[in-house]
C-alpha cells in the first residue's frame, strides 16, 4: 500500500497545532498527523500528514494559506520494510567499552566489552545518533577517570541504554524514566533483554517528578538526553537533585545551542568540565559545586 506525506512549516507552535487540527478534517483524511517545533532556535514549526490515498492537493494549498504556512511538499514514500532496512544500515556501534548491537550481529560481539541489545525496531537511542553516541563516551570517558556512580538517574531514556550502560559497569541499580509511557515500555523491553531487570528501574515521569525519583535523590550522575528547550527549563531541578560534585551528562544539544545551556548550568551551580561535538550535536559533561 503507497504511503503519502505532506509536509510545511510555519511560525509558532499554536498556528501549527491549529493547522494540524485542521488536517484532520481532510477528505482523504490523513492516518496520522505530526506538529513538531524545529529544534534550530528559528521558532519554525513543522506539520505534517501520513496518507494512505494521494492527499487533496488543493485543499492542501488553501489550508496553508490560510494558516500562514509554506506550500505543502507532497511525497509518494516507497514501500520499504523500515525494521529490515534499519538491520542492513545499523552496523553495531562501539564507544569505548560499550558495544550497542541488534539480535541480528549478536555473532559480532567481541569477548571483552560492555554489551548492550538494542533491537532494530527501536532505532532511536541504538548509539548511532551523535547524542546517544556521545553520552556512552562520556560515560566512558568517567569511568576510565575512576568515578563510579553510586546513585544514577536517566531522565527521558527513550530505549534505557544509557541507563543500562551505568548497570553494567557499576554496582547499584539505576533509574531510568521517560514521559512517554510507550518510550517506558520500550526500555523495559530492553532491560529484560539484556538481563538488567531489577538492575535498572523504568518509570514514566516528566523530570524528576516520580515518587521514585524524588525518594532516591540526590544523585551522582544524571543523564539527560532530550533537547535545548527541556534541558533548560531543568536545570533548577538539575541542580537541586544533584548531590555536591555530582555530574551532570547532557545532549539532544544542536553544537550552535550549547553555550546558552553551559551558560544556564553554570548559573545554577553546574559547571562545564567536557564538551564533545558528533557532527551537528555537542555531548555536555558538567559538575555540581561542592
Amino acid at each position: 500500500m503507497p504511503t503519502f506525506t505532506a509536509l510545511t512549516t510555519l511560525m509558532g507552535k499554536k498556528p501549527g497545532e491549529a493547522l494540524g487540527e485542521a488536517m484532520e478534517r481532510l477528505v482523504p483524511e490523513p492516518t496520522g498527523i505530526g506538529v513538531f517545533e524545529v529544534e534550530d532556535g528559528s521558532g519554525l514549526w513543522e506539520v505534517g500528514g501520513y496518507f494512505t490515498e494521494s492527499p487533496d492537493e488543493t485543499a492542501l494549498a488553501l489550508l496553508a494559506a490560510a494558516m500562514g504556512a509554506k506550500p505543502f511538499v507532497i511525497s509518494e514514500l516507497p514501500e520499504t520494510d523500515w525494521v529490515a532496512h534499519v538491520r542492513r544500515e545499523l552496523a553495531p556501534v562501539e564507544a569505548g567499552q560499550f558495544f550497542v548491537y541488534g539480535s541480528h550481529d549478536a555473532d559480532k560481539v567481541p569477548e571483552v566489552c560492555e554489551p548492550l541489545l538494542i533491537e532494530a525496531a527501536m532505532a532511536f537511542g541504538t548509539g548511532h545518533h551523535g547524542t546517544t553516541l556521545g553520552c556512552l563516551r562520556a560515560v566512558d570517558r568517567l569511568d576510565t577517570e575512576g568515578f563510579v556512580g553510586h546513585n544514577v538517574a536517566d531522565i527521558g531514556c527513550g530505549t534505557a541504554v544509557l541507563g543500562m550502560a551505568a548497570a553494567r559497569i557499576w554496582p547499584n541499580p539505576v533509574l531510568v524514566s521517560d514521559i512517554d509511557q510507550v518510550a517506558v515500555d520500550v526500555a523495559m523491553v530492553n532491560i529484560a533483554a539484556n538481563d538488567l531487570v531489577g538492575r535498572v528501574i523504568a518509570v514514566e515521569a516528566a523530570g524528576f517528578d516520580h515518587p521514585d525519583l524524588l525518594a532516591a535523590a540526590p544523585y551522582d550522575l544524571v543523564f539527560a538526553n532530550i533537547l535545548k528547550g527541556p534541558l533548560v527549563a531543568l536545570a533548577p531541578d538539575m541542580a537541586k537533585h544533584l548531590a555536591p560534585e555530582g555530574y551532570a551528562i547532557l545532549s539532544g544539544i544542536l553544537n550552535e545551542q550549547a553555550d546558552e545551556v553551559i551558560a544556564v548550568y553554570a548559573h545554577n551551580g553546574i559547571n562545564l568540565v567536557h564538551r564533545e561535538e558528533i557532527v551537528e550535536w555537542t555531548t555536555l559533561t558538567l559538575r555540581k559545586k561542592p
